[in-house]
């Protein structure tokens, strides 16, 4: 029997652990030339990074083991040890014993050379190979929805490698949570952009990463020893940095909101991911206060709705495993948020469903909110 057994269950992020040459495999001998390999990160050095390097695969002896975890395979093995984290032919193994009905796919070391960078012809190549990459990946088994990646910098490069995304089959369209080339998101120029995503019924998605993790340096001076991060290194997410980590997405879908991007294009859809959902119904509460404050600007006077119902009508949000998704419901709507696993990153935990359920249980939410949270929203955002 499979973990995910009781009901459909969709699955709002999952990952694949990329290989050194991810990137560089689907790139042209010129780009390929100025990219460099992939490191898979501190977290990865002792656990399988050298196997990755040399190999498409676990060996069959590994593939067996993890196999004869069946239903418990969740709890098992996590990063490149995972199965099917690098491999398609494993990963659909995997799906069979997880038994996700269907996932998003992130990269998780790719988008830092195609999300970030002031080289726009490297990171707009980067992005295309990554795209070519995700595709080849998700190929094999229509549960796997591939993630593609679009920089936004260049609002008609932007739309270049939007329609190459979208011959690739790509599900959705990773943009990063940061000004869009000095420009706001709600910019004219991108008009086009966002009228094609809502054409083809593709949504764009914010993900951790599209952003730096790390608060400026200033913050972690306290002239005592700066802490690590939760894996014991210094690359990735600290206490302080998880203040402000869903920061820059509150300002850029609040930004799309008050330009009046979603009032121009109805059927434009988003989701903010591994970003917490925590902060979701304040933030709802402060762009409705706001908007009736400064309904006077010309922008925010011209909506048809409230932020809040322009949210539940176009957003979702991934709850972390540790917050509260039942409280969040009562708090706002349940039409906001969507079940994830992160499988096969640690932070999804060995058990997702439980401890979601847990939550969903303490304020007595009911059948339909589950629905909603664990397979209407994911249909509703990604058709």
């Amino acid at each position: 029997m499979a973990y995910a057994n009781s009901r459909i269950y969709l699955d709002a992020d999952s990952h694949l652990m990329e290989r050194p040459d991810f990137l560089r495999d689907f790139a042209g001998s010129e780009l390929r030339a100025r990219l460099p390999p992939l490191d898979g990160g501190a977290q990865d050095k002792n656990t399988g990074w050298a196997e990755t390097v040399v190999n498409a695969g676990h060996s069959d002896t590994r593939v067996r083991e993890m196999i004869a975890l069946g239903d418990d395979l969740i709890a098992g093995p996590k990063g490149y040890q995972a199965l099917g984290a690098f491999n398609a032919g494993e990963r659909k193994q995997a799906l069979d014993q997880l038994g996700f009905h269907q996932q998003l796919v992130f990269a998780t070391f790719s988008p830092l050379q195609a999300l970030h960078g002031d080289d726009l012809e490297l990171k707009y190549g980067a992005a295309a190979a990554h795209n070519r990459a995700m595709a080849d990946f998700c190929v094999a088994d229509n549960r796997l929805l591939g993630v593609g990646i679009v920089p936004l910098d260049d609002p008609s490069a932007a739309v270049v490698e939007l329609e190459h995304l979208l011959s690739l089959d790509l599900r959705a369209a990773w943009v990063a949570h940061r000004d869009c080339g000095g420009r706001s998101p709600g910019h004219d120029a991108f008009d086009p952009f966002w009228a094609r995503l809502a054409e083809a019924g593709v949504p764009f998605v914010l993900h951790v990463g599209g952003h730096p993790l790390q608060i400026d340096p200033a913050w972690m001076n306290t002239g005592r020893p700066v802490p690590t991060d939760w894996l014991g290194g210094g690359e990735n997410v600290r206490g302080k940095d998880m203040l402000a980590l869903h920061h820059n997405v509150e300002l850029f879908l609040g930004a799309m909101i008050f330009d009046g991007v979603f009032e121009r294009h109805p059927g434009l859809r988003g989701a903010a991911v591994e970003l917490g959902a925590g902060w979701v119904p304040g933030w709802l509460r402060r762009l409705d206060w706001t908007a009736q404050i400064w309904r006077k600007e010309s922008d925010i006077g011209a909506m048809t709705k409230t932020p809040t119902e322009t949210a539940i009508e176009h957003l979702g949000f991934t709850p972390y495993v540790y917050e509260d998704v039942g409280q969040l419901v009562t708090e706002s709507d349940d039409r906001l948020y969507l079940f994830s696993s992160d499988y096969p990153h640690f932070e999804g935990s060995k058990n997702p469903i439980e401890r979601f359920e847990l939550f969903l249980d303490g304020v007595g939410v009911g059948a339909t909110s589950r629905d909603h949270f664990y397979e209407d929203n994911f249909r509703r955002l990604f058709p």
